[in-house]
């Protein structure tokens, strides 16, 4: 379960206190899918980031499955973030040395040893469908196979919570809904918590769930 209670976020200036975020509170279940829209500079990729525990809130709490990571020492939080949550940018940020299954694999580097992710990263890549390409490196796939391996390496440790920052920002059409089709599919298979923040009116739809943020506040328009 992630829960968000009362939170806020703002960066001091010269003029005084910018605020980005104010009094945003909401829960999402596991299985549950939310998506946010909103104008660009209205705080949504701000709030992706807290949630995933990259950023600290100003004020209010965020917790996964009862565990505020913002309490948790640098170590811990380094943990935290590498096992309970997945990360899908706009922007694969694939390792061009690395083959596909090397990159999948890159986030199990750390850490205690996992000794099923060589079977897990094999077997998600055959469900994104490069079971073919997982000797390729990433400069011979097309845009939306090197999104589909970004979306295997952010499940690759099974997290409860996925986050995705215009995860179709970057592909045409066909590619964007591919990689789409694919992310939801997981989504319901691993039963995640899946946030996605977009612009695509279409990405957004699908979800069940949906928010804008707009003014600082985050209103639910979901029917």
């Amino acid at each position: 379960m992630l829960t968000v209670s009362d939170l806020a976020k703002s960066y001091p200036t010269p003029r005084g206190a910018l605020e980005i975020l104010k009094d945003l509170t909401f829960s999402l279940a596991p299985g549950e899918a939310a998506s946010i829209v909103g104008p660009s500079g209205s705080g949504k990729s701000t709030l992706l980031y807290i949630l995933g525990a990259l950023e600290p809130p100003t004020t209010g709490t965020v917790s996964l499955d009862g565990v505020d990571p913002f309490a948790l020492s640098p170590a811990e939080l380094a943990v935290f973030r590498n096992q309970r949550v997945g990360f899908v940018f706009q922007d694969h940020l694939l390792l061009p040395q690395c083959t596909v299954l090397e990159n999948v694999l890159v986030p199990t580097l750390v850490g205690t040893t996992d000794e099923g992710a060589a079977d897990r990263a094999r077997g998600l890549l055959d469900r994104v469908g490069l079971a073919d390409r997982m000797d390729h490196r990433p400069a011979e796939l097309s845009g939306g196979e090197r999104q589909r391996v970004a979306l295997a390496r952010a499940l690759i440790r099974q997290p409860p919570l996925l986050l995705c920052d215009e995860p179709t920002g970057n592909l045409d059409g066909a590619a964007g809904g591919t990689v789409a089709a694919m992310l939801f599919d997981l989504h319901r298979q691993q039963e995640t918590v899946l946030l996605v923040v977009t612009h695509n009116t279409g990405l957004a739809a699908r979800c069940p769930i949906r928010f804008e943020l707009r003014g600082q506040r985050l209103e639910r328009t979901d029917p």
